[in-house]
C-alpha cells in the first residue's frame, strides 16, 4: 500500500486498530543523516515491547507497580518515504500475541484531527531552531554591549581612584609640613 503522507497511513492503521480491536502508538522515527527530515515511520500495537523492569520494581514506590500492558506483540506497520513524493508500507504484521477487544471496547485516544502533523511538528522544530539561533546571536550583542559598559564604569573607577590617591597624598603632604612647621615654630620659641 502507498500513503500521500504519514497522518493518511497513522489514521488508517487506527482505523485498522479500532475495526481489528487493538490501539495504535507510534514506535519509532528513521531520520535521514543529509537533513534531518523524517523518511520512516513504525506504527504498532499499544502492546508492543516490555515495559522496562526499573519502571515496575522500583524500591520507592508509593503506589502500586502499574498494571501490565506490554506483552511483546509483533504487530506493527512500517513506512518508508518513497521517492520524495509518497509514503509506502514495507513491513506489516498482522498477529497479534494477545486477545484483542471488541472494536466497541476500544479506547478512543484524542481526536486524529487535532494532533498536529509529523511535518509540522518538523517546521516548528526548524522555525524554533532558527529563533533560538537569532536570540543567541542577539545575545551575544547585548552581551558585547553591557561588556562595554562595564569597561567604560571601571576605567572611570579607576581614573577617580588614582585622583582621590592624589588628592590623599596632597593633604598627607600638607599635614607633614605643617607639622614640621609646628615643629620649626616651636623650636624657636624654646
Amino acid at each position: 500500500m502507498e500513503f500521500k503522507s504519514r497522518e493518511d497511513a497513522r489514521e488508517f492503521y487506527i482505523a485498522y486498530g479500532r475495526r481489528t480491536g487493538f490501539t495504535v502508538r507510534i514506535h519509532h522515527n528513521r531520520r535521514s543523516r543529509i537533513n534531518n527530515m523524517v523518511i520512516g515511520q513504525d506504527f504498532v500495537c499499544s502492546r508492543e515491547g516490555f515495559r522496562e523492569k526499573k519502571y515496575v520494581y522500583r524500591k520507592d514506590r508509593v503506589l502500586p507497580p502499574p498494571p501490565v500492558t506490554r506483552e511483546g506483540c509483533q504487530a506493527m506497520l512500517r513506512l518508508a518515504f518513497k521517492d520524495g513524493i509518497t509514503w509506502a508500507v514495507t513491513k506489516f504484521i498482522a498477529e497479534h500475541n494477545h486477545a484483542l477487544m471488541s472494536p466497541s471496547k476500544v479506547p478512543w485516544r484524542g481526536s486524529a484531527k487535532s494532533l498536529v502533523s509529523e511535518d509540522e511538528k518538523d517546521r516548528r522544530i526548524r522555525e524554533l531552531t532558527i529563533e533560538l539561533n537569532n536570540e543567541k546571536q542577539r545575545c551575544k550583542r547585548r552581551c558585547a554591549a553591557y561588556e562595554e559598559q562595564l569597561r567604560k564604569v571601571l576605567s572611570y573607577v579607576e581614573e577617580h581612584t588614582i585622583h582621590l590617591s592624589n588628592k590623599v597624598q596632597g593633604i598627607v603632604n600638607k599635614v607633614k609640613e605643617l607639622e614640621n612647621e609646628m615643629e620649626d615654630s616651636d623650636c624657636k620659641y624654646v
